[in-house]
């Protein structure tokens, strides 16, 4: 076994090392700025300076004075400094070895010079100087993640607000929608979208890591979680709207809404509403992912949800009352109609039905409604009573077969 070394011998490196403190710290720096890019960018060089004298100080009085209480706090500041200044804890923790390291290179010399300080001693010093660098790298590491977790928290919170104030629209006197859009990296001159999913349960993101899988796609969102929706916009690119359409869908896991694109950021809080509106367009209980029409009819209907159901009403009251399957038939068949640019044969076939049976019906819709398909008024009255359906709360549920007063 290796005997312990003397307190004497330990206490004569140590003040070897004392004499040479300035010059170390000199090294060292010149050695950190050379060889790592933090430290001429990001640290600045007096604060590197401070730090590398203080860790050579506390490696004399260590080596002077080996079971002495030790005062960590010094590390615990600089790893908290330097998580706030964005330094990489990697090139922290190397600076640290550096100065360790270079304690040690004196050690080494003044051996190799002739001054013959035993094994023992020699021994015992490199086995406090590492067990010194694991102490204080450490104490750095703990402070530094607690720093940095406590950044990610605030940045967090800070991109919520800035989403928050897209959304409502409320953007406050020193900021512009487009300088919040810059705040979270969101990319000018591309078309926006808003993409709304409600909850699976309680603040439970009905699009669980989403944000991540659209940046492994290269597409930038930014994204809130209110107790009921998890809502986002995003910026697309050429190209980059159906690698959305397939993230979304892997993601979904409730009912989802996406609104048309827009390019003006002041218009996030009507794309939100569009969104959402495409959201209850689909059947609760169903993950799917619906996107709101471009449709300038549809977009006009959809800005008020309370009118667009009088509307439906006013125009196909008398159809909405009949039993469930005729007001079924009737209204696909009249969507029908639409979709094939009001071609009979064409919707029949859409319908898997006789062309008669489409006429049939379209008969029915006339003398129950009042409103021809030959007088153009008469068509945009119901196109808009079928939009109004379509997308406000559906408003059939519960009243099937019950007269309206």
């Amino acid at each position: 076994m290796i005997d312990e070394p003397r307190e004497d011998a330990l206490a004569e490196l140590a003040d070897l090392a004392a004499t040479r403190l300035a010059e170390l710290a000199d090294d060292v720096v010149a050695d950190c700025v050379d060889r790592m890019d933090v430290y001429r960018t990001v640290v600045p060089r007096d604060d590197l300076r401070r730090s590398i004298e203080h860790n050579l100080r506390y490696i004399v009085a260590a080596l002077r004075d080996p079971g002495g209480s030790r005062d960590l706090s010094a590390p615990r500041e600089t790893g908290r400094r330097r998580a706030y200044q964005g330094a990489p804890l990697p090139e922290v923790l190397r600076a640290y070895r550096l100065t360790f390291t270079a304690v040690w290179d004196v050690l080494i010399r003044h051996a190799r010079d002739g001054h013959e300080p035993t094994r023992t001693t020699l021994i015992g010093a490199g086995t406090l100087l590492w067990q010194l660098a694991d102490e204080h790298a450490i104490e750095l590491t703990e402070a530094y993640r607690a720093a940095t977790a406590e950044l990610l928290t605030e940045q967090h919170q800070r991109r919520a607000a800035l989403v928050e104030a897209l959304f409502t629209g409320q953007v406050g006197p020193d900021a512009s929608p487009w300088e919040i859009a810059k705040l979270l990296d969101l990319q000018p001159n591309v078309d926006l979208v808003v993409v709304a999913a409600e909850n699976s349960a309680l603040a439970d993101a009905g699009l669980p890591r989403v944000e991540q899988r659209l940046a492994d796609r290269g597409i930038v969102s930014a994204w809130r979680l209110t107790p009921t929706l998890h809502t986002g916009v995003v910026s697309l690119r050429p190209g980059q709207r159906d690698e959305l359409f397939a993230v979304l869908r892997e993601a979904a896991t409730t009912r989802t809404g996406v609104s048309p694109p827009y390019q003006s950021l002041r218009d996030t809080p009507r794309a939100l509403h569009l969104a959402s509106v495409a959201l209850a367009g689909i059947p609760a209980g169903k993950a799917e992912v619906r996107t709101f029409g471009t449709s300038p009819l549809a977009a006009l209907v959809a800005c008020d949800p309370d009118e667009s159901e009088r509307v439906a009403y006013q125009v196909l009251g008398a159809v909405l009352e009949l039993p469930a399957d005729d007001r079924t038939s009737l209204l696909d068949t009249l969507r029908a109609w639409f979709d094939q640019a009001g071609s009979a044969e064409q919707a029949a076939k859409q319908l898997y039905c006789h062309p008669n049976t489409v006429r049939y019906r379209l008969r029915r819709i006339n003398e129950l409604t009042g409103r021809s398909l030959a007088q153009p008024f008469d068509v945009a009255e119901l196109a808009t009573a079928l939009h109004s359906l379509d997308l406000g709360k559906d408003p059939i549920p519960g009243r099937n077969d019950q007269p309206r007063s």
